[in-house]
This record gives structure tokens, C-alpha cells and sequence, in this order.
């Protein structure tokens, strides 16, 4: 088949493609998983492949990805679930809030979620530390809406950006990218977002819940016997101290970064010094995470009884498992766009195109999110599908990509996000108006502030 032949045919092959796998996913009960392996052998067949050469891109993308990074989404979901059980995620709000002083506690609530949300799904984080919101929203008189927007946004834009968050993970897989390198740049881009939405819950959290005590009269209001009986709050004596909580989070972070600077300074190298050797064993992200899990379990739970331990480091192991599949299948996906050519000729039809790079991945991770509702799905299908693309054009910055398609998964938190049920129902909010402006309207904020943020680092790095 000749070049200018196969670049329509695959360009119909991976439209086709992709209009069936969110038929499936939005229209079907098939699962998200089996939706980017039906259409990643749809982009192949169609684009000209033979089928033994589609199975063999399917394959070689699902292991290729997780050779990568599933030991460490393994290794972070079980750090996750051991602070989760043992109050560290309490602990750091408590310590946040008491260093802010008062009048601070929405950007209390926002930096607690900012940093549990790393390791900690921000579904569970959320459950978790609501009775944080409503507890200090009874003592100081502050909005229980606008602390619960605020420790929401916190939690949903970390969740969205920074690994070893999944998702993030999974993008940093799929384009390559060095996680030190993610990390960083998530941190630099989720700040004016969270800013932006902090500004808002402080902002419209008193005027939504003015809104809602109108409209809906009581419906915020809960007995105090009510709110003890939420789950996941502990006494403050079992909690564990701040050092204990930040360590399992920060030591691997610090570990990350330093293999990245260290790398950096001394380049690749067939034989580097001892002490080069020993910081790029450890600060490779699957055995820094891996001490993470370490210290977690021998810091914040030294009592609890073995077998306990155990089986909630299987219970955060379980919770994983589809993040892995699904992260594995983009992969696949992406492996049979660039074995069909859709990647080299898509990219050398936007390269002429006067557009930033990092659209790609950040509009195709828009749409997918707004369509399908999963913030890790929109990711791992917009890199999985522009990786290829971006792969094939030249001098373009992949970890400002990378972070692209993670940001514009933030996109309209709404209806058909589990999230938002959370927040909402936790924060008692039951009208679709007022969910909308509790949840919706500042992840969007959120998201804009990062596409601003986008195109100030591509007007310099990209």
C-alpha cells in the first residue's frame, strides 16, 4: 500500500474507531477496557494491518505500558489504603489548619486535598475528610459549601496532574516522559489552577448555600449526632504524628527528584559512580515508591495485627486493578496507531498546522471526559491517541503533552463523573443547579486556569 494511499484509510480507521469506542462506552454495558481494545483492533484492520499484526500492537502496547509503570500504581494504591486506615490524611488537615491560622480554613481544606490526593483516590480521600469540612464549618462559622469546594478542588486537581496519582502515572507511561519531570510540572501547573478554584469556593460557597437555604430549605442542615456518625474520622490521640502522615508521601518524591537532577547533571552514562548508582536505584520510581509503602506500613500502622495490614494492602491492590487494565489497553491503542502509520500521518498533517502541539492530547482529553465522565479514561485515551501523533513531529516538549492530556481530563465535572455524586451527596446538595455550581463550574475554572498555564510554559519550553 502506498504511502499517500494509507493515509486516508487509517485517518477513516481511527475515526471509526473512536466513534465506536464512545458508542460503547456511553451507549452499552461494555466496559472501558474492552471499548479501547475493540477499538484499537478497529484502527488497525481498517488502517490496512493484517491481523496478526494488530494482536501483535495490542499485546506489545498493553506490556510495554505496564512494564513501566504498573508496579508503581501497585505500589501507590497500597500506600494510599495505609494512610487512608490510619488518620494520616486527619492528621495533615489538622496541622495545614492550625499553621494557616483561622480565617484560612478553605485554603486548609484545599492543601490537604492538594497532598492526600496524591497516593489516596480522591473518592475515598473525600469521604474521609468531610467530617473534617462539616466539623469546621460548625466551629468557626464559615460556609460548609465553601470548605467543601475547596477541599474538593484540592483533591481533584492533584488527582488529575501529579503522580503517583494513576492516571498521571499511566500518561507518563504511554508518552515515556520521566516521572520526576511529571511531577514537577504537575505541581507547577495544578498551583494557579487550585488558586482559581479556591478563589471561587471562598467566592460562591456562602452565595450557593444562600441559594440552596432559599430553595431547598433545611437541606444542608444535619444534627450533630449525624455528623459523628460520618465515616472516617479518629480521635485525635490515634492519630499518627504530621512527620509519620507527609513521610510516605515525601520520601518518594524526594527520591524521584533527586534521580531526575542527578541524571541530569552526570547525563547517561555506561558506567557512573557508586553513589550516582545507588540514587538512581532508589529514586527510580518503582522502588522509591515501593519504600514508600515501607515506611507507611512500619510508621502509621506498627500495631496493627499482621493480617489486617495485609489485607488492606490487597483491598488498595484490588482497587488498582482496573486503573492497570485500562492504562495497558491505551497503550495497546497507542501501539496500533503508530504500527498503522495514523501517528506519523496525522503528525505531519498538524505540523504544518499553526496550533501548539500540546492541544492535541489536551482537546482530545477534553472531549473524551466531557463525553464518558472517568478523568483517568480521558487522559490514558487522549495520550494513547496522540502520543503516536506527537511522537512523529518534531521539537515537541512530551512531558508539556503529557501534562496535557492530564489537565484536560479536569474538564465539567458533572453527572456522569462518580465524583461528583460524592462531593454532592456527602455536602447534602440535591438539585442539579446547585451540584452544578458546587462541582462543575470550578473544576472548569480549574481547567482553564491550566490550559493558561499551558500555553504561558509552551511560549517557553514547548
Amino acid at each position: 500500500m502506498t504511502e499517500t494511499a494509507a493515509g486516508p484509510q487509517v485517518i477513516i480507521g481511527l475515526g471509526i474507531a473512536i466513534f465506536v469506542m464512545i458508542s460503547l462506552v456511553l451507549k452499552t454495558r461494555v466496559h472501558a477496557l474492552l471499548a479501547l481494545i475493540i477499538a484499537a483492533s478497529i484502527a488497525g484492520l481498517i488502517g490496512g494491518m493484517p491481523p496478526n499484526a494488530v494482536i501483535g500492537a495490542i499485546t506489545d502496547g498493553f506490556g510495554s505500558t505496564l512494564s513501566t509503570i504498573g508496579l508503581v500504581i501497585g505500589f501507590g494504591v497500597m500506600m494510599g489504603r495505609i494512610l487512608e486506615v490510619s488518620g494520616a490524611g486527619q492528621r495533615m488537615a489538622y496541622s495545614i489548619l492550625k499553621m494557616l491560622g483561622k480565617e484560612r480554613e478553605d485554603w486548609a481544606m484545599a492543601l490537604t486535598g492538594y497532598i492526600v490526593s496524591i497516593p489516596i483516590f480522591c473518592d475515598s480521600a473525600y469521604v474521609i475528610l468531610n467530617p473534617l469540612v462539616r466539623a469546621l464549618a460548625r466551629n468557626s462559622g464559615r460556609s460548609i459549601l465553601a470548605l467543601g469546594i475547596a477541599l474538593a478542588s484540592g483533591l481533584a486537581i492533584t488527582h488529575s496532574a501529579v503522580p503517583p496519582t494513576p492516571g498521571p502515572l499511566g500518561v507518563a507511561g504511554i508518552f515515556g516522559v520521566d516521572v520526576g519531570l511529571m511531577i514537577a510540572w504537575g505541581i507547577v501547573f495544578t498551583i494557579p489552577a487550585l488558586i482559581v478554584m479556591v478563589l471561587y469556593a471562598r467566592f460562591m460557597g456562602p452565595r450557593i448555600e444562600a441559594m440552596i437555604e432559599r430553595d431547598v430549605p433545611d437541606s444542608l442542615r444535619r444534627d450533630e449526632d449525624e455528623d459523628d456518625a460520618l465515616p472516617g474520622q479518629r480521635p485525635m490521640a490515634e492519630l499518627p504524628t504530621l512527620l509519620k502522615s507527609v513521610l510516605p508521601i515525601a520520601l518518594p518524591i524526594a527520591l524521584i527528584f533527586l534521580n531526575t537532577l542527578v541524571t541530569a547533571i552526570v547525563g547517561e552514562s555506561d558506567d557512573p559512580a557508586l553513589a550516582v548508582q545507588i540514587i538512581q536505584f532508589v529514586g527510580h520510581p518503582v522502588i522509591a515508591v515501593g519504600i514508600g509503602v515501607l515506611v507507611a506500613v512500619y510508621g502509621l500502622v506498627p500495631k496493627m495485627p499482621r493480617d489486617r495490614v495485609l489485607a488492606h494492602l490487597e483491598k488498595g491492590v484490588e482497587s488498582a486493578g482496573i486503573i492497570l487494565l485500562v492504562t495497558g489497553a491505551g497503550g495497546a491503542l497507542g501501539s496500533v496507531l503508530r504500527a498503522s502509520g495514523a501517528g506519523d500521518y496525522i503528525g505531519e498533517s498538524v505540523a504544518s498546522l499553526a496550533m501548539p502541539a500540546f492541544l492535541i492530547p489536551f482537546i482530545i482529553a477534553t472531549l473524551v471526559r466531557f463525553v464518558q465522565g472517568s478523568g483517568t479514561v480521558s487522559m490514558i485515551t487522549g495520550a494513547s491517541i496522540s502520543a503516536p501523533i506527537l511522537s512523529s513531529m518534531p521539537d515537541v516538549n512530551l512531558v508539556l503533552a503529557a501534562q496535557a492530556a492530564c489537565l484536560g481530563g479536569l474538564f465539567f465535572s458533572y453527572f456522569n463523573d462518580s465524583y461528583f455524586w460524592v462531593v454532592n451527596r456527602m455536602l447534602g446538595v440535591r438539585t442539579a443547579k446547585h451540584q452544578l455550581l458546587v462541582l462543575s463550574a470550578p473544576t472548569t475554572l480549574g481547567w482553564a486556569a491550566a490550559l493558561v498555564a499551558l500555553f504561558i510554559a509552551n511560549a517557553f519550553v514547548g
